[in-house]
Formats: structure tokens, C-alpha cells, sequence
């Protein structure tokens, strides 16, 4: 699964590990849980986030955490990222939700902290709340910000079912509910979701950066207001996009009858 993707018009950079605080993941130094790679070719642009925290499954650490969150935050001031892939380093695994193991050994006023730390990432990256569900099978509750996503995803009633029964879906199952957008069937390599995900990632990578950006604020903003507030944001940032050369080019471009070509400005 770690291969790197090799081809006559792309040679992906290598795995880098960002310059975080705290140590390696296992007691192994050197051994990131988070790393980076950006894409290069007709595919730059297209920047991955590998988790690769074998022995935990991906579990949700205090180091997996900090290394993510400053891998977000130094990504999200790079202009040259348009789209964001997440992937598992972790073959037949994409991540085990919260590491348990490590938060029984916190006192009360580190899970408190943990757990804000923990929300705070989820809302960065928009994640869905399934990760959240199995903790009631262990007598928690879903803190991650399940208790708020899937109902405003699925409906009460069905969150309520799901949560207060800490049911486990597979892939189909998650796609019939609207959980996840694409389910496919695994490959001999077991990346078989990666590639559905960076051929969506190509789909969005041509288009305006500047618009698509704005586009995710109104949606994600519109969805926290009732919609004649949602509109309002929505003219905002449609206001914002008025005066760029993207929208300009846009225009010339269908005008031309050629493909445009964004720039990000």
C-alpha cells in the first residue's frame, strides 16, 4: 500500500514527516504516526496525509493528535494545497477511532483536554462521525462531536439508533445510510479506496482553488444557520470571488471554448 505510485508522468515526492513536538509513535524513534506528500506533475496540487500508526490501528494518540493538527495547520497556509487526501498507511485499516488503552491512563483533567483537542481536529477536517459510534460500546460517549455530525447527517432518530447501540457498519452499509459517498471493492493491494479518493481528488483539482474554497465555507457555515442566514453567507462569499482572475478566466475560457486555466488568485 506504501508503494510509491510510479508512471511516465508522475513520480510522487517521498513521504516527509512534519516537524512536530513530541516523539515518534511505539517507543521507535523515527517512526512518524503522521506524514506528508505532495504530488507532483499533472497531479500537483494534490497533497496526501498518511497515518501510519500500525501497532494502534490508527487509534486517535496524544502524538498521532499533535502531529496531525500541526501537519493541518502548516498545510492550511501553503496556497499550492488545492485538495487534501487522507490516507491509511495501515493495510485493511483507515483508523480505529480513540486510542482507549492510552486514555485510561489519563487523569480526568487530561481527558477533558484531550477530548477539546480531539473535537477541535474533527471540525478541521470536517471527519464524519462514525468514528464516534463504537465508544458506547465501551461505555463512553461519543465526545468527538458524533452526537452533534450524524444526527445533522442521518436525522435524530436514526443517530440516536446508532449511537445508543454502538452498531458497527461496513462500507455498503455506511453508503446506503449517507455516512460515505463511495464504497468499492477491495483490490489484492488493499488500496482499493485510496485510488476512489484520488480520482475524486483529480475531478476537483482542475477547478477555480478560490471558489472551491468559498464554496466549502458556505456550505459548512449555511449548515449551522437556518437558510435565510445560509443565503446571506452564501452572498458573501459569492461576493468575495466577484473580483478574481479565476472568475475572470472562467468566463473567457467558456467564452474561448477552450479548457481555463485557474491560478488561485
Amino acid at each position: 500500500m506504501l508503494r510509491a505510485l510510479t508512471s511516465v508522468l508522475r513520480l510522487p515526492r517521498p513521504w516527509k514527516p512534519l516537524r512536530t513536538r513530541g516523539c515518534a509513535s511505539d517507543g521507535a524513534a523515527g517512526d512518524w504516526e503522521i506524514q506528508v506528500r505532495s504530488l507532483t506533475g499533472p497531479e500537483q496540487g494534490i497533497t496526501e496525509i498518511l497515518m501510519n500508526r500500525p501497532r494502534a490501528r490508527n487509534a486517535l494518540g496524544n502524538v498521532f493528535v499533535s502531529e496531525l493538527l500541526e501537519a493541518l495547520a502548516q498545510l492550511r497556509e501553503d496556497r499550492q494545497v488545492r485538495v487534501l487526501l487522507f490516507r491509511s498507511g495501515v493495510k485493511g485499516v483507515f483508523c480505529a477511532g480513540a486510542d482507549l488503552k492510552e486514555r485510561e491512563q489519563m487523569s480526568e483533567a487530561e481527558v477533558e483536554f484531550f477530548v477539546q483537542r480531539l473535537r477541535g481536529m474533527m471540525n478541521e477536517i470536517a471527519s464524519s462521525a462514525i468514528m464516534g459510534l463504537i465508544e458506547t460500546t465501551r461505555g463512553l460517549l461519543p465526545g468527538a462531536g458524533g452526537t452533534q455530525r450524524l444526527p445533522r447527517c442521518l436525522g435524530v432518530a436514526l443517530a440516536k439508533e446508532l449511537i445508543f447501540t454502538g452498531r458497527r457498519l461496513n462500507g455498503a452499509q455506511a453508503q446506503v445510510l449517507g455516512l460515505v459517498n463511495h464504497a468499492v471493492a477491495q483490490n489484492e493491494e488493499g488500496n482499493a479506496a485510496y485510488h476512489r479518493a484520488l480520482a475524486l481528488a483529480q475531478e476537483i483539482l482542475p477547478q477555480a482553488p478560490i471558489a472551491v474554497r468559498l464554496g466549502k465555507v458556505a456550505i459548512d457555515r449555511g449548515m449551522e444557520v437556518d437558510i435565510a442566514s445560509g443565503m446571506a453567507i452564501e452572498g458573501i462569499c459569492y461576493a468575495q470571488n466577484i473580483p478574481t482572475q479565476d472568475r475572470l478566466e472562467g468566463m473567457a475560457a467558456f467564452r474561448e471554448k477552450r479548457p481555463p486555466k485557474f491560478v488561485g488568485k
